[in-house]
């Protein structure tokens, strides 16, 4: 499967997406120094968000329409204030995604309805994302699938019931190459409400390439997802995170994304096959194993005993599993202190 040109799939190294979401924190330059700080610290595509506060919410600053939760990161502001926060002018996305182009990277976006669709294809992205929030929005997930581009799909809270729903109704609309992201719907989210675990279980339910979109501090959880079979990593990237942001607070720093992409890669490249034996490379080592020796001078005739024959390295002589045997055995011949025992040195 190709996301906008790169191979996604278990014989390639995992996908690493640097999301900016808000943290360009209103700031087109800061927007484009933080792609030019992804591609140096190696990851592989940008994503924005496509949206606006009136296509998100509505303009109320009471009820549900509040964020009051003392927990939330959020509280204080209405849900029309934080998206007109967070969004990301439309008119950045193209110089965005210039930027992105230039350093080599793949780069496209979230929709969060048909008017973000259409105009992300008018700048003609190579693929799309939705978000956890929107996974159970099956119109959102058809009107995306029939443009037949590669989807990514968190399932942050979905059931698999659910989920079969929005892995059907993307199939049935068009979507031929899909990814789900194992994901944890809370901000920060801690590895031990991760359950990484659930991603082969996911690929073997759904047939198709899984990732994790990980709000997890630290590359820990990330490095585990990609053992179990992720190929596609999304975190959330900012400059620094004491510059502030609406994602800030669980948002990767430079140094911090070039050591997930360097360690996600590493994982990928210890998963390898299913071994029986030494590898090619192993087998070098094999004359260092320990094995039989003579220890002291033995004549011939003479007992093999405890005192004379010993398992030391390296590995020339019979194996130590030979050791019971060769007690008590003659020797046909004299031999020489540090001569590796063999059968036809013994009756």
């Amino acid at each position: 499967m190709k996301f906008g040109g790169r191979e996604v799939g278990a014989g390639s190294a995992p996908l690493v997406i640097a999301e900016m979401s808000g943290n360009h924190n209103q700031s087109l330059e800061r927007a484009l120094e933080i792609v030019d700080a992804a591609a140096k610290a190696g990851a592989h595509a940008i994503k924005i968000q496509t949206y606006t506060a009136e296509t998100m919410t509505l303009d109320i600053r009471e009820r549900e329409f509040f964020i009051s939760d003392p927990k939330s990161l959020w509280k204080g502001s209405s849900l029309y204030e934080l998206y007109e926060k967070a969004y990301t002018p439309w008119e950045w996305h193209k110089p965005i995604f210039d930027r992105a182009h230039q350093h080599g990277m793949i780069a496209f976006s979230t929709p969060f309805d048909d008017t973000a669709v259409d105009y992300l294809e008018q700048l003609n992205v190579p693929c799309y994302k939705i978000a956890s929030f929107e996974n159970t929005d099956l119109p959102l997930i058809r009107r995306v699938a029939a443009t037949g581009k590669p989807m990514i799909i968190s399932t942050g809270m979905t059931t698999f019931v659910e989920l079969d729903e929005t892995v059907e109704a993307a199939r049935a609309a068009g979507c031929k190459d899909l990814v789900l992201l194992k994901c944890t719907s809370t901000y920060p989210s801690t590895p031990d409400d991760s359950n990484v675990l659930t991603i082969p279980e996911m690929r073997k339910r759904y047939g198709c390439e899984i990732g994790i979109s990980d709000h997890t501090m630290g590359i820990g959880v990330s490095v585990a997802a990609v053992a179990l079979g992720a190929t596609v990593i999304e975190k959330h990237f900012t400059l620094d995170r004491a510059d502030g942001g609406v994602d800030s607070t669980f948002s990767m720093e430079p140094a911090e994304m070039a050591q997930l992409v360097i360690e996600t890669e590493r994982a990928w490249q210890s998963l390898g096959i299913i071994q029986d034996g030494p590898t090619e490379k192993e087998k070098l080592s094999l004359v260092f194993r320990r094995s039989l020796y003579v220890v002291e001078d033995i004549k011939a005739g003479e007992t093999l005993t405890e005192r004379n024959v010993r398992a030391i390295r390296p590995g020339y002589g019979l194996a130590p599993k030979f050791y019971e045997q060769a007690l008590g055995k003659k020797a046909k011949k004299d031999i020489a202190r540090g001569t590796p025992l063999a059968h036809d040195l013994i009756n």
